[in-house]
């Protein structure tokens, strides 16, 4: 197993390495091992070494996959990993790692073609600020394995209109530092209607944040023609209702509510979970949040839905009487503590199931138990995927497709969307 990094390793004086692979964290693997970022496979190096980690200082050999990273902030910056590394290895590499975690369930679908995500198309981010003037904080992300700040001007990932906002951004974090312990967060979304930033991390005793700050803000975000801007999900400037939309329908979203990071992406993993439901009446969609998959299943029949966020259920339930939708039920369960039983399921045809990354083990018993024909996974952790999987398969599916989806550019995540068959 891999022992942390030191909080402030002492490297010693740089030495040549020669890169064995890539890790599952990204990381370049030499003899020991040593872990060196942003380095790969078959290049040799000159790099300081603290223990089990390394400081890349020089790259003696390149490989003929290493590119010029398009971000000025790439290296310091923790946000990505792999901005170094031509895209078809790269997203090849991806989608290998999905194989390998497969293969070691015995399970064998066709992988079909990855979705990968362009530069530019995030529509959420999570900035960190920092105290800077008092007219403009500093906002950024943080460094590599670091809690210390990157203060970015520029951001490859997210969507133009996101980095267009960071000076306005900046002036409406300044406001927040009033109490020394705050370490502000604004959780950014791009919805239809403009920027959605709902702002945590405030110090929240002695009231929280004065009635001069809230004040403040609000001005902020008005002269910035921001949508919505909540603290800790109380609004605080509301120009219009931040709203997003899943199919036909158009759904207003929650302060701080789940939304995929790619719009394109999400559309994708519903596509593939629509197709594969073709012909069901009777569906059901778990851990639903705010519908992204509901909304667009209830073109094909009448849905169940259920997810524990109750704000992201009465989204849900408002944004499903749009006309050409069969139906929709839509129940706060929280499904880890109480999962849908096969007896619940036992006039459902098909299921879709959408867990956090810890995945979904007695929830896919229960389905494995119920009369579905179809089941659909969407999954952010391979791991439990793969995990849950096995579980529909001793139960009588058989995984017949899977999908890569790196809707996270440049980074170590890779999500998928598989479906399974009786």
């Amino acid at each position: 197993m891999r022992r942390p990094r030191p909080t402030k390793p002492s490297y010693s004086p740089p030495r040549e390495l020669t890169i064995q692979r890539l890790g599952a964290q990204g990381d370049g693997i030499a003899a020991g091992p040593v872990y060196v970022p942003h380095t790969l496979a078959g290049e040799t190096v000159l790099a300081g070494v603290a223990g089990e980690w390394a400081e890349l200082e020089t790259v003696l050999q390149a490989s003929p996959e290493r590119v010029a990273p398009p971000c000025p902030h790439f290296g310091p910056c923790g946000g990505c990993a792999f901005q170094h590394w031509d895209h078809a290895p790269y997203l090849a590499w991806k989608v290998a790692q999905v194989a390998e975690l497969l293969a070691r369930e015995t399970l064998s679908p066709d992988i079909l073609p990855a979705f990968a995500a362009a530069p530019g198309s995030r529509r959420r981010v999570a900035l960190h600020a920092r105290q800077g003037s008092r007219e403009a904080a500093k906002l950024g992300y943080k460094g590599r394995r670091s809690w210390d700040l990157v203060p970015i001007e520029a951001c490859t990932i997210a969507d133009p209109r996101i980095v267009a906002a960071l000076p306005m951004l900046r002036r409406l974090a300044a406001p927040l530092f009033e109490r020394s312990k705050s370490a502000p967060n604004l959780h950014v979304t791009l919805t239809e209607t403009g920027l959605d930033i709902d702002i945590q991390g405030v110090e929240g005793s002695n009231g929280g944040l004065s009635v001069g700050g809230r004040v403040r803000l609000a001005q902020i975000a008005a002269e910035a023609d921001f949508a919505r801007v909540t603290l800790a999900g109380e609004t605080v400037y509301g120009a219009r209702q931040p709203v997003v939309r899943f199919g036909k329908a158009t759904v207003a979203l929650p302060p701080g509510g789940f939304l995929q990071a790619v719009a394109q992406a999400e559309a994708e993993m519903a596509a593939l979970a629509v197709e594969a439901v073709a012909g069901a009446s009777r569906l059901a969609d778990l851990f639903c949040g705010a519908g992204a998959f509901t909304l667009r299943l209830a073109e094909v029949g009448v849905v169940m839905a259920a997810d524990s966020t109750e704000a992201a259920i009465a989204a849900l339930r408002a944004g499903a009487g749009v006309p050409g939708l069969k139906g929709v039920t839509a129940e706060v369960r929280d499904l880890y503590r109480r999962p849908y039983s096969a007896k619940e399921l036992k006039h459902v045809e098909a299921v879709v199931f959408d867990p956090p990354r810890a995945g979904a083990a007695d929830q896919a018993r229960e389905i494995a138990a119920s009369g579905a024909r179809v089941a659909v996974g969407v999954s952010c952790n391979a791991g439990t995927f793969v995990r849950d999987a096995r579980i529909l398969v001793d139960g009588g599916f058989r995984l017949t497709k899977v999908k890569p989806v790196d809707q996270f550019l440049w980074s170590p995540h890779i999500e998928l969307v598989g479906v399974f068959e009786r």
